[in-house]
Protein backbone atom coordinates (compact mmCIF):
# COMPACT_ATOMS: atom_id res chain seq x y z
CA UNK A 1 0.00 0.00 0.00
CA UNK A 2 1.24 3.49 -1.14
CA UNK A 3 0.75 6.74 0.74
CA UNK A 4 0.70 9.53 -1.47
CA UNK A 5 2.10 12.72 -0.22
CA UNK A 6 -1.28 14.88 -1.19
CA UNK A 7 -3.03 12.46 1.57
CA UNK A 8 -0.70 14.48 3.98
CA UNK A 9 -2.96 17.44 5.45
CA UNK A 10 0.25 18.75 6.82
CA UNK A 11 2.65 17.94 3.80
CA UNK A 12 4.07 20.86 3.32
CA UNK A 13 5.20 21.02 7.11
CA UNK A 14 6.39 17.56 6.25
CA UNK A 15 7.68 18.36 2.71
CA UNK A 16 9.66 21.32 4.40
CA UNK A 17 10.73 18.79 7.55
CA UNK A 18 12.13 15.69 5.20
CA UNK A 19 14.26 18.94 2.99
CA UNK A 20 15.86 19.98 6.04
CA UNK A 21 16.60 16.55 7.75
CA UNK A 22 18.60 15.47 4.52
CA UNK A 23 20.26 18.03 3.11
CA UNK A 24 18.07 19.60 0.80
CA UNK A 25 16.97 22.98 1.88
CA UNK A 26 17.54 25.00 4.80
CA UNK A 27 15.79 28.03 5.88
CA UNK A 28 18.10 30.72 5.43
CA UNK A 29 20.10 32.19 8.18
CA UNK A 30 18.32 30.30 10.99
CA UNK A 31 20.77 30.54 13.63
CA UNK A 32 19.02 33.89 13.69
CA UNK A 33 16.11 33.51 13.06
CA UNK A 34 15.65 32.92 9.80
CA UNK A 35 14.51 35.19 6.98
CA UNK A 36 11.33 35.39 5.77
CA UNK A 37 11.17 33.57 2.34
CA UNK A 38 14.74 32.97 1.75
CA UNK A 39 16.26 29.33 1.62
CA UNK A 40 19.52 28.13 1.16
CA UNK A 41 19.93 24.82 -0.97
CA UNK A 42 21.96 22.14 1.07
CA UNK A 43 24.31 19.50 0.12
CA UNK A 44 21.65 17.27 -2.13
CA UNK A 45 19.30 20.29 -2.71
CA UNK A 46 21.72 21.84 -4.94
CA UNK A 47 23.19 19.24 -6.72
CA UNK A 48 19.00 18.19 -7.80
CA UNK A 49 19.18 22.42 -8.53
CA UNK A 50 22.23 21.94 -10.92
CA UNK A 51 20.64 18.97 -12.63
CA UNK A 52 17.20 20.68 -13.37
CA UNK A 53 19.36 23.57 -14.46
CA UNK A 54 21.48 21.03 -17.22
CA UNK A 55 18.53 19.26 -18.44
CA UNK A 56 16.97 22.50 -19.00
CA UNK A 57 19.77 24.32 -20.52
CA UNK A 58 20.58 20.93 -22.86
CA UNK A 59 16.86 21.12 -24.38
CA UNK A 60 17.42 24.89 -24.95
CA UNK A 61 21.29 25.33 -25.81
CA UNK A 62 22.47 21.90 -26.86
CA UNK A 63 19.47 20.45 -29.25
CA UNK A 64 19.17 23.86 -31.05
CA UNK A 65 21.71 25.13 -33.54
CA UNK A 66 20.56 29.15 -33.28
CA UNK A 67 20.14 29.41 -29.19
CA UNK A 68 22.69 30.67 -27.09
CA UNK A 69 23.91 31.37 -23.36
CA UNK A 70 24.52 34.51 -21.59
CA UNK A 71 24.87 35.38 -17.81
CA UNK A 72 24.15 38.78 -17.45
CA UNK A 73 24.88 40.77 -14.31
CA UNK A 74 22.16 41.06 -11.41
CA UNK A 75 23.59 44.89 -11.19
CA UNK A 76 22.43 47.08 -14.31
CA UNK A 77 22.55 50.95 -15.15
CA UNK A 78 19.03 52.21 -13.60
CA UNK A 79 17.58 52.92 -17.60
CA UNK A 80 17.20 49.35 -18.05
CA UNK A 81 14.62 49.66 -15.37
CA UNK A 82 13.07 52.86 -16.48
CA UNK A 83 12.59 51.51 -20.24
CA UNK A 84 11.37 48.34 -19.54
CA UNK A 85 8.71 50.22 -17.09
CA UNK A 86 9.96 48.67 -13.42
CA UNK A 87 11.12 52.01 -11.85
CA UNK A 88 7.07 53.60 -13.03
CA UNK A 89 5.16 50.08 -13.21
CA UNK A 90 6.36 47.48 -10.93
CA UNK A 91 4.05 48.02 -8.80
CA UNK A 92 1.18 46.04 -5.60
CA UNK A 93 -1.14 47.77 -3.93
CA UNK A 94 -0.16 47.43 -0.26
CA UNK A 95 -2.07 48.23 3.11
CA UNK A 96 -0.55 48.35 7.15
CA UNK A 97 -1.68 47.11 10.42
CA UNK A 98 -0.34 49.89 12.88
CA UNK A 99 -0.50 47.72 16.01
CA UNK A 100 0.99 44.57 14.30
CA UNK A 101 3.21 46.75 11.75
CA UNK A 102 2.51 43.88 9.04
CA UNK A 103 2.08 44.42 5.48
CA UNK A 104 -0.71 42.86 3.35
CA UNK A 105 -2.35 42.94 -0.02
CA UNK A 106 -5.61 43.98 0.56
CA UNK A 107 -6.78 42.00 -2.56
CA UNK A 108 -5.63 38.91 -0.89
CA UNK A 109 -6.54 39.93 2.29
CA UNK A 110 -10.21 40.61 1.11
CA UNK A 111 -10.20 37.14 -0.91
CA UNK A 112 -8.90 35.38 1.97
CA UNK A 113 -11.46 36.16 4.65
CA UNK A 114 -14.24 35.86 1.64
CA UNK A 115 -13.14 32.31 1.49
CA UNK A 116 -13.39 31.66 4.95
CA UNK A 117 -16.28 33.40 6.07
CA UNK A 118 -18.43 32.96 3.34
CA UNK A 119 -20.02 29.43 1.44
CA UNK A 120 -19.28 28.46 -1.88
CA UNK A 121 -22.27 29.20 -3.68
CA UNK A 122 -23.03 32.42 -1.62
CA UNK A 123 -24.68 35.24 -3.15
CA UNK A 124 -22.85 37.57 -1.15
CA UNK A 125 -19.40 36.22 -2.06
CA UNK A 126 -20.40 36.84 -5.37
CA UNK A 127 -21.13 40.44 -5.20
CA UNK A 128 -18.01 41.19 -3.09
CA UNK A 129 -15.39 39.65 -5.68
CA UNK A 130 -17.43 41.08 -8.76
CA UNK A 131 -16.82 44.93 -6.65
CA UNK A 132 -13.76 43.80 -5.82
CA UNK A 133 -12.58 43.18 -9.49
CA UNK A 134 -13.92 46.50 -10.21
CA UNK A 135 -12.70 48.23 -8.06
CA UNK A 136 -9.15 46.64 -8.43
CA UNK A 137 -10.02 47.61 -12.37
CA UNK A 138 -10.83 51.13 -12.14
CA UNK A 139 -7.82 51.53 -9.75
CA UNK A 140 -10.71 52.58 -6.78
CA UNK A 141 -8.47 51.89 -3.91
CA UNK A 142 -10.34 53.87 -1.50
CA UNK A 143 -13.77 51.43 -2.59
CA UNK A 144 -11.27 48.50 -1.77
CA UNK A 145 -10.56 50.02 2.21
CA UNK A 146 -14.18 50.93 2.83
CA UNK A 147 -15.20 46.63 1.61
CA UNK A 148 -12.50 46.27 4.11
CA UNK A 149 -14.24 48.06 6.51
CA UNK A 150 -17.86 47.02 5.85
CA UNK A 151 -16.76 43.44 6.24
CA UNK A 152 -14.91 44.04 9.46
CA UNK A 153 -11.45 42.21 8.29
CA UNK A 154 -9.39 41.88 11.49
CA UNK A 155 -5.51 41.74 11.38
CA UNK A 156 -5.15 37.79 11.78
CA UNK A 157 -1.41 38.71 14.11
CA UNK A 158 -3.03 41.62 16.23
CA UNK A 159 -6.64 41.40 15.86
CA UNK A 160 -7.51 44.85 15.37
CA UNK A 161 -8.85 46.77 12.40
CA UNK A 162 -6.23 49.58 13.06
CA UNK A 163 -5.63 49.84 9.15
CA UNK A 164 -3.47 52.24 7.10
CA UNK A 165 -4.59 53.79 3.88
CA UNK A 166 -3.82 51.09 0.71
CA UNK A 167 -0.76 52.68 -1.50
CA UNK A 168 1.40 51.48 -4.06
CA UNK A 169 4.26 49.65 -3.04
CA UNK A 170 7.58 49.09 -5.68
CA UNK A 171 8.64 45.10 -5.25
CA UNK A 172 12.00 46.06 -6.56
CA UNK A 173 15.00 46.47 -4.24
CA UNK A 174 17.16 49.49 -3.95
CA UNK A 175 20.70 48.62 -2.87
CA UNK A 176 22.45 51.71 -3.19
CA UNK A 177 21.59 55.72 -4.00
CA UNK A 178 24.38 58.03 -6.11
CA UNK A 179 24.40 60.90 -7.04
CA UNK A 180 23.22 60.64 -9.77
CA UNK A 181 21.39 57.18 -10.07
CA UNK A 182 20.06 54.52 -7.93
CA UNK A 183 21.09 50.68 -8.35
CA UNK A 184 18.40 47.99 -8.12
CA UNK A 185 18.53 44.25 -7.60
CA UNK A 186 16.99 43.16 -10.80
CA UNK A 187 13.51 42.03 -10.20
CA UNK A 188 13.86 39.73 -14.01
CA UNK A 189 16.81 38.41 -16.15
CA UNK A 190 15.25 38.99 -19.21
CA UNK A 191 16.57 42.58 -19.31
CA UNK A 192 19.97 41.38 -19.39
CA UNK A 193 19.45 39.47 -22.85
CA UNK A 194 17.63 42.53 -24.59
CA UNK A 195 20.11 44.86 -23.52
CA UNK A 196 23.08 42.51 -24.94
CA UNK A 197 20.85 42.18 -27.95
CA UNK A 198 23.08 43.76 -30.46
CA UNK A 199 26.66 42.32 -28.72
CA UNK A 200 25.23 38.66 -29.38
CA UNK A 201 23.63 39.01 -32.87
CA UNK A 202 27.25 40.90 -34.01
CA UNK A 203 29.42 38.53 -31.83
CA UNK A 204 27.47 34.91 -33.00
CA UNK A 205 26.96 36.38 -37.08
CA UNK A 206 23.44 34.41 -35.81
CA UNK A 207 20.21 35.80 -38.18
CA UNK A 208 16.79 35.86 -37.20
CA UNK A 209 15.07 33.67 -35.45
CA UNK A 210 17.57 33.49 -33.46
CA UNK A 211 17.35 32.53 -29.01
CA UNK A 212 19.03 33.38 -25.81
CA UNK A 213 18.94 31.38 -22.58
CA UNK A 214 19.80 32.36 -19.17
CA UNK A 215 19.49 30.88 -15.79
CA UNK A 216 19.74 33.16 -13.01
CA UNK A 217 18.91 34.69 -9.71
CA UNK A 218 15.74 37.95 -9.37
CA UNK A 219 14.62 39.43 -6.55
CA UNK A 220 11.49 41.11 -5.76
CA UNK A 221 10.57 42.51 -2.42
CA UNK A 222 7.04 40.36 -1.84
CA UNK A 223 4.41 41.92 0.03
CA UNK A 224 3.01 38.34 1.04
CA UNK A 225 6.35 35.55 0.35
CA UNK A 226 4.51 32.30 0.92
CA UNK A 227 4.07 28.64 0.17
CA UNK A 228 7.83 27.52 0.37
CA UNK A 229 9.36 27.67 -2.56
CA UNK A 230 6.65 28.92 -4.94
CA UNK A 231 6.94 32.56 -3.74
CA UNK A 232 10.33 33.56 -2.78
CA UNK A 233 12.43 36.96 -2.96
CA UNK A 234 15.20 35.53 -3.96
CA UNK A 235 14.62 33.28 -6.97
CA UNK A 236 16.55 31.44 -9.90
CA UNK A 237 14.63 31.80 -13.49
CA UNK A 238 15.37 29.82 -16.64
CA UNK A 239 14.74 32.32 -19.12
CA UNK A 240 14.90 32.07 -23.28
CA UNK A 241 14.30 34.88 -25.47
CA UNK A 242 13.72 33.69 -29.25
CA UNK A 243 13.77 36.53 -31.57
CA UNK A 244 11.52 36.30 -34.46
CA UNK A 245 10.08 38.34 -37.88
CA UNK A 246 6.73 39.80 -36.65
CA UNK A 247 5.00 37.70 -39.50
CA UNK A 248 6.06 34.27 -37.58
CA UNK A 249 4.54 35.45 -34.01
CA UNK A 250 1.66 32.29 -34.29
CA UNK A 251 4.07 30.04 -35.76
CA UNK A 252 6.95 30.12 -33.19
CA UNK A 253 4.30 31.21 -29.83
CA UNK A 254 2.77 27.45 -30.98
CA UNK A 255 6.20 26.03 -31.40
CA UNK A 256 7.59 27.16 -28.25
CA UNK A 257 3.93 26.67 -26.23
CA UNK A 258 4.32 22.79 -27.43
CA UNK A 259 7.43 21.87 -26.55
CA UNK A 260 7.86 23.13 -23.20
CA UNK A 261 4.78 21.38 -22.43
CA UNK A 262 6.26 18.10 -23.39
CA UNK A 263 9.59 19.30 -21.48
CA UNK A 264 7.63 19.10 -18.27
CA UNK A 265 6.08 15.72 -19.14
CA UNK A 266 9.06 14.36 -19.87
CA UNK A 267 9.85 14.72 -16.04
CA UNK A 268 6.64 11.91 -15.70
CA UNK A 269 5.25 13.79 -12.52
CA UNK A 270 1.89 12.70 -14.10
CA UNK A 271 0.62 14.29 -16.92
CA UNK A 272 -3.26 15.30 -14.74
CA UNK A 273 -0.46 17.42 -12.58
CA UNK A 274 -0.43 19.56 -15.57
CA UNK A 275 -2.66 22.03 -17.65
CA UNK A 276 -2.39 25.05 -19.96
CA UNK A 277 -3.88 27.95 -19.03
CA UNK A 278 -4.50 31.01 -21.59
CA UNK A 279 -4.28 34.16 -20.25
CA UNK A 280 -7.63 36.67 -21.20
CA UNK A 281 -6.32 40.24 -19.34
CA UNK A 282 -2.86 40.39 -21.11
CA UNK A 283 -0.57 42.37 -19.97
CA UNK A 284 0.79 45.74 -21.65
CA UNK A 285 3.99 44.47 -24.01
CA UNK A 286 2.25 41.04 -24.80
CA UNK A 287 -0.56 40.12 -27.71
CA UNK A 288 -0.68 36.42 -26.37
CA UNK A 289 0.02 34.28 -22.78
CA UNK A 290 -0.10 30.80 -21.84
CA UNK A 291 0.84 29.49 -18.19
CA UNK A 292 2.05 25.92 -18.09
CA UNK A 293 0.28 25.04 -14.38
CA UNK A 294 1.61 22.63 -12.14
CA UNK A 295 -0.97 20.61 -9.68
CA UNK A 296 1.03 21.61 -6.44
CA UNK A 297 0.21 20.18 -2.97
CA UNK A 298 -1.90 23.70 -2.77
CA UNK A 299 -3.91 23.37 -5.93
CA UNK A 300 -3.04 24.41 -9.59
CA UNK A 301 -0.38 27.66 -9.83
CA UNK A 302 1.98 28.07 -12.81
CA UNK A 303 5.96 26.95 -12.86
CA UNK A 304 6.61 28.20 -16.57
CA UNK A 305 5.04 31.14 -19.17
CA UNK A 306 4.99 31.34 -23.08
CA UNK A 307 4.15 35.02 -23.93
CA UNK A 308 4.96 37.03 -27.28
CA UNK A 309 6.26 40.26 -26.17
CA UNK A 310 5.84 41.87 -29.73
CA UNK A 311 8.87 44.49 -29.92
CA UNK A 312 8.15 46.23 -26.16
CA UNK A 313 11.31 46.04 -24.80
CA UNK A 314 13.37 46.35 -28.11
CA UNK A 315 11.40 50.08 -28.77
CA UNK A 316 11.40 51.01 -25.52
CA UNK A 317 15.55 50.26 -25.11
CA UNK A 318 16.07 52.02 -28.56
CA UNK A 319 14.21 54.90 -27.39
CA UNK A 320 15.91 55.74 -24.15
CA UNK A 321 19.61 54.78 -25.71
CA UNK A 322 19.71 55.77 -28.73
CA UNK A 323 20.88 52.90 -29.97
CA UNK A 324 19.10 50.70 -32.82
CA UNK A 325 18.05 47.31 -32.52
CA UNK A 326 16.99 46.40 -36.07
CA UNK A 327 17.45 44.13 -38.74
CA UNK A 328 17.31 43.40 -42.07
CA UNK A 329 14.94 41.16 -43.97
CA UNK A 330 15.26 39.75 -47.63
CA UNK A 331 13.77 42.69 -49.15
CA UNK A 332 16.36 44.74 -47.07
CA UNK A 333 14.01 46.10 -45.24
CA UNK A 334 14.89 47.12 -41.64
CA UNK A 335 12.35 46.23 -38.32
CA UNK A 336 12.38 45.51 -34.70
CA UNK A 337 12.39 41.53 -34.05
CA UNK A 338 9.31 40.25 -32.03
CA UNK A 339 10.37 37.92 -28.77
CA UNK A 340 8.59 34.60 -27.84
CA UNK A 341 9.57 34.86 -23.89
CA UNK A 342 9.87 31.11 -22.31
CA UNK A 343 9.99 32.09 -18.67
CA UNK A 344 10.63 29.14 -15.80
CA UNK A 345 11.03 29.28 -12.15
CA UNK A 346 13.84 27.20 -11.18
CA UNK A 347 12.96 27.33 -7.51
CA UNK A 348 8.85 26.10 -8.48
CA UNK A 349 10.35 23.40 -10.49
CA UNK A 350 12.21 22.12 -7.48
CA UNK A 351 9.32 22.14 -5.63
CA UNK A 352 7.11 20.43 -7.91
CA UNK A 353 9.34 17.16 -8.58
CA UNK A 354 10.25 17.42 -4.57
CA UNK A 355 6.83 17.47 -3.70
CA UNK A 356 5.90 14.92 -6.19
CA UNK A 357 8.60 12.72 -5.23
CA UNK A 358 8.59 11.96 -1.65
CA UNK A 359 6.01 9.52 -0.82
CA UNK A 360 5.34 7.63 2.60
CA UNK A 361 4.97 3.72 1.16
CA UNK A 362 3.45 1.23 3.50
CA UNK A 363 5.71 -2.21 2.93
CA UNK A 364 4.29 -5.90 2.77
CA UNK A 365 6.15 -6.37 6.01
CA UNK A 366 4.28 -4.09 7.79
CA UNK A 367 6.82 -1.27 8.03
CA UNK A 368 7.14 2.08 6.13
CA UNK A 369 9.81 3.74 4.28
CA UNK A 370 9.98 7.48 3.41
CA UNK A 371 10.91 7.82 -0.61
CA UNK A 372 11.47 10.27 -2.81
CA UNK A 373 11.29 8.60 -6.10
CA UNK A 374 12.69 11.73 -8.01
CA UNK A 375 13.40 11.43 -11.72
CA UNK A 376 16.59 9.35 -12.51
CA UNK A 377 18.37 11.63 -14.15
CA UNK A 378 18.13 14.31 -11.69
CA UNK A 379 18.83 12.58 -8.84
CA UNK A 380 21.43 14.18 -6.95
CA UNK A 381 23.21 11.03 -6.54
CA UNK A 382 23.40 8.38 -8.93
CA UNK A 383 24.32 5.24 -7.07
CA UNK A 384 25.82 4.29 -3.84
CA UNK A 385 28.33 1.80 -3.16
CA UNK A 386 28.58 -0.35 -0.02
CA UNK A 387 30.37 -3.41 1.55
CA UNK A 388 27.76 -5.59 3.05
CA UNK A 389 30.10 -6.28 6.22
CA UNK A 390 33.61 -3.70 7.62
CA UNK A 391 35.97 -6.74 7.66
CA UNK A 392 37.31 -9.53 5.36
CA UNK A 393 38.25 -7.01 2.86
CA UNK A 394 35.11 -6.00 1.39
CA UNK A 395 35.67 -2.04 2.21
CA UNK A 396 38.70 -2.51 0.28
CA UNK A 397 36.75 -3.45 -2.75
CA UNK A 398 33.92 -1.46 -2.15
CA UNK A 399 36.38 1.80 -2.19
CA UNK A 400 38.13 0.66 -5.15
CA UNK A 401 34.73 0.59 -6.78
CA UNK A 402 33.96 4.19 -5.94
CA UNK A 403 37.50 5.42 -7.00
CA UNK A 404 37.34 4.07 -10.21
CA UNK A 405 34.21 5.33 -11.42
CA UNK A 406 33.24 8.65 -8.99
CA UNK A 407 35.65 10.97 -11.78
CA UNK A 408 32.06 10.31 -14.25
CA UNK A 409 29.16 10.58 -11.28
CA UNK A 410 27.85 11.82 -8.42
CA UNK A 411 28.31 8.54 -6.22
CA UNK A 412 28.04 7.95 -2.36
CA UNK A 413 30.54 5.36 -0.48
CA UNK A 414 28.96 4.16 2.94
CA UNK A 415 30.23 1.78 5.42
CA UNK A 416 28.46 2.98 8.86
CA UNK A 417 25.49 1.00 9.15
CA UNK A 418 23.63 -2.04 8.54
CA UNK A 419 22.69 -2.66 4.88
CA UNK A 420 18.86 -1.69 5.47
CA UNK A 421 19.59 0.89 6.95
CA UNK A 422 22.08 2.25 4.37
CA UNK A 423 19.27 1.29 1.68
CA UNK A 424 16.72 4.06 3.45
CA UNK A 425 18.96 6.79 3.76
CA UNK A 426 19.25 6.70 0.07
CA UNK A 427 15.96 6.17 -0.46
CA UNK A 428 15.53 9.45 1.74
CA UNK A 429 17.52 11.31 -0.74
CA UNK A 430 16.15 9.92 -3.69
CA UNK A 431 19.33 7.60 -4.79
CA UNK A 432 18.19 5.42 -7.88
CA UNK A 433 20.53 2.70 -7.51
CA UNK A 434 22.34 0.96 -4.51
CA UNK A 435 25.52 -1.43 -4.82
CA UNK A 436 26.37 -4.31 -2.72
CA UNK A 437 29.98 -5.74 -2.19
CA UNK A 438 29.29 -9.07 -0.47
CA UNK A 439 31.30 -12.50 -0.11
CA UNK A 440 30.10 -13.56 -3.39
CA UNK A 441 31.90 -10.38 -4.84
CA UNK A 442 35.21 -11.85 -4.16
CA UNK A 443 34.45 -15.19 -5.84
CA UNK A 444 32.86 -14.09 -8.90
CA UNK A 445 33.65 -10.27 -9.34
CA UNK A 446 29.49 -9.76 -9.01
CA UNK A 447 27.74 -7.05 -6.86
CA UNK A 448 24.07 -6.87 -6.06
CA UNK A 449 22.28 -3.86 -7.64
CA UNK A 450 19.36 -2.71 -5.64
CA UNK A 451 16.71 -0.20 -7.28
CA UNK A 452 15.02 2.33 -5.36
CA UNK A 453 11.80 2.23 -6.72
CA UNK A 454 10.54 -1.29 -6.55
CA UNK A 455 13.08 -2.62 -4.45
CA UNK A 456 14.08 -5.35 -6.25
CA UNK A 457 17.83 -6.73 -6.75
CA UNK A 458 19.84 -8.37 -8.78
CA UNK A 459 23.15 -9.76 -9.12
CA UNK A 460 25.86 -8.33 -11.89
CA UNK A 461 29.20 -8.20 -13.02
CA UNK A 462 31.31 -5.20 -11.43
CA UNK A 463 31.74 -4.42 -15.22
CA UNK A 464 28.55 -3.39 -16.03
CA UNK A 465 28.15 -1.05 -12.81
CA UNK A 466 29.08 1.79 -15.79
CA UNK A 467 26.72 0.57 -18.13
CA UNK A 468 23.67 0.23 -15.59
CA UNK A 469 24.01 3.78 -13.86
CA UNK A 470 24.22 5.07 -17.85
CA UNK A 471 20.66 3.11 -18.81
CA UNK A 472 19.47 4.38 -15.46
CA UNK A 473 20.46 7.92 -15.03
CA UNK A 474 21.65 9.25 -18.36
CA UNK A 475 19.89 12.38 -19.74
CA UNK A 476 20.76 11.24 -23.42
CA UNK A 477 17.46 8.97 -23.74
CA UNK A 478 15.25 11.45 -22.07
CA UNK A 479 16.15 14.50 -24.57
CA UNK A 480 15.75 12.19 -27.62
CA UNK A 481 12.59 12.01 -26.76
CA UNK A 482 11.64 16.27 -26.81
CA UNK A 483 12.29 16.56 -30.37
Amino acid sequence: MMIKNQENKNFIHFLASHAKNNGFIFSSSEIYGGLNAVYDYGQYGVELKNNIKEYWWRSMVFLHKNIVGLDSSILMHPNIWKASGHIDEFNELLIDNKDSKKRYCPDILIKKYVENNFSKCSKRKKEIFFRLSKSLKEKNYSDIRILIDELNICDPVSGTKNWTKIRYFNMMFKIKEEIEKDLFLRPETSQGIFSNFNNIKKSSRMKIPFGVAQIGKSFRNEIIARQFLFRLREFEQMEMLFFIHPNEEKKWYEYWKNIRFKWHLLLKLGDNKYKLSYHKNLAHYASAGTDIEFNFPFGFKEIEGIHCRRDFDLKKHESLSNKKFRVFDSNKNNYIPYVIETSLGLDRVFLAIFSSSLEIEKLENGTERTVLKLPSFLSPVKAAIFPLVKKDGLPEIAKKIFNKIKINYRLVYSQKASIGKLYRIQDAIGTPLCFTVDYKTVETNTVTVRYRDTMKQKRIHIKKIPDIIDKVTGFEQVLKELY
